[in-house]
């Protein structure tokens, strides 16, 4: 945004702080009108035809600015993905163990990557991973959205989550 004297047309729009149309009028003449209000000439639309610019107190606009980014900032979520690792092999209670950490993962809004590792001659049977994959959506399937359907990658098999969305 520019500010007083980095308004360099000739001709502007003013609107007054109380958002009153001031009419066109010469940027100089501006400039002087909001410093006998002791505010400053901001130009809010530069793209119009004249460009717009309002008498306001722009120290303060500024601060109003950036307590509403900082609100805006401070409602996002930032979504991490979180990695869940399984062998082909697993036991159902440590089974269990690794789905209970994906569910505390998915109640904070976190995607899971859950992968399986295979190791030597393991690779021969990836259906053993696939298997355990859908079995876990398949207990998850209330509460997630597969995004990624399970995919060997070389050694490891992969499937991630999301939890679903609640509108």
């Amino acid at each position: 945004m520019r500010v007083n004297e980095e308004i360099r047309v000739r001709e502007v729009r003013v609107v007054s702080d109380t958002g009153e149309q001031l009419g066109i009028m010469l940027a100089r003449e501006a400039i002087r009108l909001a410093g006998e209000q002791q505010l400053d000439l901001v130009e809010v639309a530069p793209t119009a035809k004249p460009p717009v610019c309002r008498i306001m107190d722009f120290g303060k606009f500024k601060y109003e600015q950036q307590k509403r980014d900082k609100e805006t900032k401070k409602k996002q979520k930032i979504v991490s993905l979180k990695e869940v690792k399984l062998r082909p092999g697993i036991e159902d209670h440590d089974f269990d163990v690794k789905l209970k950490n994906a569910q505390r993962f998915l109640a904070d809004g976190d995607k899971v990557k859950v992968t399986i590792m295979f190791r030597g001659r393991e690779l021969s049977h990836p259906e053993l991973g696939r298997q355990l994959l859908v079995k876990m959506a398949d207990i998850l399937k209330e509460t997630v959205n597969v995004e990624r359907e399970p995919k060997l990658e070389g050694k490891n098999m992969i499937m991630i989550v999301a939890p679903k969305q609640h509108n």
